[in-house]
């Protein structure tokens, strides 16, 4: 991809961005309606996170990503369809590629597959998965394998893979999906020692998070630099992703009220640290920071998802002003 692209992440209700709407039937409009929009105002993706149940214990409506993207790859007719990130822990790996060829199919060739390790001990022992809770060593091991599995089953319509944890047996994948040469993977995490290195073997994209210091970014990119000329990979063949939270008001009071309820004893500095705060003019500046660092691609979650006003904002006042 050329140039500074933008994908847009749903309310979907993990971050409990749903809770004003009662209805789950209205609730999941609402998620639908904010991809359309998002693809109006010019986004490249929309994305869902990969949880199962809110992000704190509250007992409110949350949507399953991959059937979610299934029902927005009919609704929707340009963006691409990502998630950030999908767990390892929850889906065998040659059956998410199945998955993933299926929604390729089914949208016309927009899939994204995002992969990522997992995190939520507390979501995974809540939903039964086999105990222990694995340690991030094995997470990440299970994640190296998964990688294999995915990427030779979306490259070739039959595929052995042996490994520990994940293996597949002269398993078919047909078709394997719609994009040549295939369908992207991105796999999410900072991790310098494993998770870069996985990137630089395995991956299309990598994906950052939660940072607004371009040194940050500057840092790991430069790690990715070095395993991809451990590995033999062209450094520029994947694209480098940064998914950050929003906060955007038309002028300074707007961002008070807007933040006031998130600072949980911050000051707004302290939360633009991790981030993105500020007004269309203040964003340009930073986005650009971490465009000038290395970061090619932008995935987004606004605050207020399903009232669309900061989404809109952000799309005519500052997406523009950053190509």
């Amino acid at each position: 991809m050329s140039g500074i692209r933008w994908g847009a992440v749903l309310p979907q209700g993990w971050r409990l961005d749903l809770g004003h709407l009662i209805d789950p039937v209205e609730q999941f409009a609402a998620m639908i309606a904010v991809g359309r929009e998002a693809e109006e105002l010019g986004f490249d993706s929309v994305w869902l996170y990969d949880h199962l149940q809110p992000v704190q214990a509250e007992e409110e409506a949350v949507f399953e990503c991959w059937t979610s993207l299934a029902a927005l790859a009919r609704e929707t007719r340009r963006v691409r369809l990502g998630q950030l990130v999908s767990c390892n822990l929850y889906r065998n790996p040659a059956l998410l590629a199945k998955m993933a060829a299926t929604l390729d199919a089914a949208s016309g060739g927009r899939a994204l597959l995002g992969l990522g390790a997992g995190w939520d001990r507390r979501e995974y022992e809540a939903y039964g998965y086999p105990a222990p809770y694995p340690a991030t060593g094995e997470r990440l091991h299970r994640l190296g394998e998964a990688a294999q599995v995915v990427t030779a089953m979306l490259r070739t319509p039959r595929s052995t893979v042996e490994g520990l944890h994940h293996r597949v047996r002269d398993a078919v994948n047909v078709p394997t999906g719609v994009q040549r040469p295939h369908i992207p993977l991105l796999i999410g995490g900072s991790g310098e020692k494993v998770t870069l290195r996985l990137v630089a073997q395995y991956a299309d994209a990598c994906n950052l998070t939660d940072h607004t210091d371009p040194g940050f970014y500057r840092h790991k990119l430069d790690v990715l630099a070095r395993h991809c000329t451990d590995v033999g990979r062209d450094y520029d063949d994947i694209l480098r992703t940064a998914a950050l939270s929003v906060f955007v008001a038309p002028d300074e009071a707007g961002l008070d009220r807007m933040t006031a309820p998130h600072l949980n004893g911050r000051t707004r500095a302290e939360l633009a640290e991790h981030n993105a705060v500020g007004t269309p003019a203040q964003l340009v500046e930073m986005f650009g920071t971490l465009v000038d660092a290395g970061i090619q691609y932008f995935v987004l979650y606004f605050h207020e998802a399903a009232r669309l006003e900061s989404m809109r904002l952000f799309a005519t006042e500052v997406m523009p002003r950053l190509i």
